[in-house]
């Protein structure tokens, strides 16, 4: 791929940001930051947490006190999961909540960069030794793509393709069905919401392909869980998933 226009848009985008969005932390309105920051000052980001061990070893959900041995935790146990283990950088609790939210719902693009940064520095040491051949984003059902005029999985899944040099198919899953929102579900409402949901497209061979599935969040793991059966489903070898935060 020829990336020799890259730098000359991306430079051309910061100082079109600049512009609009003067130097300043867009969360605390006071400390300096930069676009290559995603407008977020070093203290706002002091706020956010790294999710660390001690984690579920499948689904990744968080647990207090010193843990040494590796775990799955009891809500694994009763739900057939269709993904290897899922992974998340940070904890979605504090900051990580409005930015995410901005970002998602009110095309906050400029918080992008901070974002990205975060999946990228957690999920590339984790996924360099052993590459995955393919990275998937979560889809959006194409009535709220163009309500919201971009789907933030691609968008991340973008710069983690681009770090770890494996191919991006933003087409291999589509959503089939348009569906409520999953925020005021149960976790047992929130899996029957999605099934059905996740198609894989025509024509897409995933065959013992080993797949890194990507969204913004992961909360319960319903999304993800449909999207990676429908992928198992279709041949893939194996299913993994990377967040950049983790619901608790």
């Amino acid at each position: 791929m020829n990336t020799a226009w890259a730098e000359p848009v991306k430079n051309w985008l910061n100082t079109g940001l600049g512009f609009f969005y003067p130097e300043t932390c867009q969360l605390c309105q006071e400390q300096p930051s930069s676009v290559a920051e995603g407008l977020i000052c070093a203290e706002c980001q002091k706020q956010v947490r790294p999710l660390q061990k001690p984690f579920c070893q499948r689904c990744g959900l968080p647990f207090a006190g010193e843990i040494s041995t590796e775990f799955q935790c009891a809500n694994c146990g009763d739900v057939e999961l269709h993904f290897s283990s899922a992974r998340a950088a940070v904890v979605f609790s504090g900051v990580m909540l409005e930015v995410i939210h901005r970002y998602k719902y009110q095309q906050a693009l400029w918080f992008e960069p901070f974002l990205a940064n975060l999946l990228v520095r957690a999920a590339v040491p984790a996924l360099s030794a052993r590459k995955p051949d393919l990275i998937v984003p979560v889809p959006l059902h194409p009535v709220k793509e163009r309500e919201r005029e971009f789907n933030q999985a691609g968008r991340l899944a973008a710069h983690l393709a681009a770090a770890l040099e494996v191919p991006l198919n933003e087409k291999a899953l589509r959503r089939v069905s348009f569906t409520v929102t999953q925020t005021a579900l149960s976790r047992k409402d929130r899996a029957a919401n999605m099934r059905g949901v996740f198609a894989v497209a025509p024509g897409v061979r995933l065959d013992e392909r080993r797949i890194v599935l990507v969204d913004d969040v992961l909360t319960t793991g319903a999304t993800t869980n449909a999207c990676a059966k429908v992928l198992r489903a279709a041949g893939a070898a194996e299913v993994c998933v990377w967040t950049v935060a983790r619901g608790i």
